[in-house]
């Protein structure tokens, strides 16, 4: 399995196997399987950047589908995916405050780079009741409508959707 990857330090490199659409199937060394939402690196042949993707799913035989979190576009079989043994981590804290940010926690926003700070993994366990405000606290959103007949509160998951010109 020598020539099917290789082991660059901590990091375990495999070769793509297949791309269909936005998933690549990578093969790794036998022991050396990712575990499941652990960051997968590609270098792009034209551009050098690095294609982020996601271990989804271990198919056997030392194999795993990822998903790709950019386009696929000039990537081929046989290219070098290189296991990061982490998951994709964004930045948090105040320093994100008013920020946008892509999923792979890189700032889009055009306000220049985030000062470094603390990073957490984009898939991490709910935070305990005991972490949790119990304060009640409304967030205006600016519609009437809705503020007065279905108020949102802040700090939970919502979502508003509506038509076109509503």
């Amino acid at each position: 399995m020598a020539d099917v990857a290789t082991q660059t330090g901590s990091r375990v490199a495999g070769k793509i196997a297949e791309i269909i659409g936005p998933t690549i199937s990578v093969e790794f060394p036998e022991g050396h399987l990712p575990a499941i939402n652990n960051a997968i690196e590609v270098k792009h042949p034209d551009t050098g950047e690095l294609i982020v993707s996601e271990v989804a799913q271990h198919l056997g035989n030392n194999v795993v589908k990822c998903v790709c979190m950019e386009g696929t576009d000039g990537l081929q079989r046989g290219m070098d995916a290189v296991d990061t043994g982490a998951p994709i981590t964004i930045p948090v804290g105040e320093r994100c405050l008013g920020r946008i940010f892509n999923v792979l926690g890189k700032p889009i926003d055009e306000a220049g780079p985030v000062a470094a700070g603390r990073m957490y993994p984009i898939h991490r366990d709910a935070p305990s009741l005991t972490d949790q405000s119990v304060g009640v606290e409304i967030l205006e959103t600016g519609i009437k409508v809705v503020d007065l007949l279905a108020p949102y509160l802040k700090g939970g998951k919502i979502g508003l959707f509506g038509g076109a010109g509503v």
